[in-house]
């Protein structure tokens, strides 16, 4: 009989006589796994409901639910006999410790990355926020990394060490969005007039704020061409209904702006260029000045 009968004879008469072993401690890692995944549901639930920040109570619970499966794996091998083996688990620790940090360095990063962004609050759920010119909203956060859906549909899976690592833009947590653009108007229009038109067409937009973050227009430039009045506007993010990034109401303002100006007269000249033919009697030479 050579040794791959004689292990697999060995296995029969283990799982033959240990069945019922087996059985129960089968039983106990599913049910442990079961409870764990149960405590972080419950445990979620109560952080949520008194924390505003979905983020923090989600990483607490996903530590916590890590820490009973850890748990679990280490009885479940204690009760199969392998209690040496756990022992030896417990004992080199330290050392397992030092081994796993090492080789896994940016895993352990990552993760220590997480709990500091999930205790530090940069951003909450659904927020708008831009890292390593990534921009969308957030949509969850886990150990190793955080999901973030770009206004275009993608799923981006960004590390919570770059992100922690890296300047945030968070665009959406104080409800407050500035945008700003410009428009150049002819010289032969009156500026102060070319405002007031402009001004009371932001009042009547709906998305644009009022009051205290009042919209402002000003000359910004007098060009070659134009005289550039840029015109900056805010929008609560908190209420706008348009929430993809909120260029549709960028958009809105400068589509009602430029037909504002046009209905009342103004021109909206583009960049002049000159043409000037230089001929001789052997070529036509054309010139171009802008």
């Amino acid at each position: 009989m050579n040794r791959s009968e004689e292990f697999y004879e060995d296995v029969i008469f283990y799982f033959e006589t240990n069945y019922i072993n087996l059985g129960l401690t089968l039983l106990f890692l599913i049910v442990g796994f079961l409870i764990a995944n149960f405590v972080k549901q419950r445990i979620k639930l109560r952080l949520v409901k008194k924390s505003p920040n979905r983020i923090t109570a989600t990483f607490i619970s996903q530590i916590i639910s890590f820490v009973i499966k850890t748990a679990v794996i280490l009885i479940t091998l204690y009760l199969l006999g392998l209690d040496s083996f756990t022992n030896k688990i417990l004992a080199g620790a330290g050392l397992l410790t030092f081994v796993i940090g090492f080789a896994l360095k940016d895993i352990g990063e990552n993760f220590l990355a997480g709990i500091i962004l999930a205790f530090k609050s940069p951003f909450r759920l659904d927020d708008l926020i831009e890292v390593n010119q990534i921009v969308g909203f957030v949509k969850d956060i886990s150990i190793r990394e955080t999901l973030i859906k770009t206004p275009d549909g993608k799923d981006v899976f960004l590390p919570n060490s770059i992100i922690l690592k890296n300047p945030l833009f968070n665009y959406t947590i104080d409800g407050f969005l500035r945008y700003e653009f410009i428009v150049g108007i002819a010289y032969e229009n009156s500026p102060t007039r070319a405002t007031e038109i402009i001004e009371k067409t932001l009042n009547q937009t709906e998305d644009v704020l009022k009051r205290d973050k009042n919209p402002t227009i000003a000359i910004d430039e007098l060009a070659t061409n134009t005289i550039n009045l840029k015109i900056r506007f805010w929008v609560d993010t908190f209420k706008s209904k348009k929430r993809s990034v909120h260029q549709s109401v960028r958009s809105e303002v400068m589509n009602k702006v430029v037909a504002a100006l046009t209905s009342e007269g103004f021109s909206l000249p583009a960049s002049i260029v000159e043409l000037k033919n230089y001929e001789s009697s052997n070529s036509l030479k054309i010139k171009l000045d802008k």
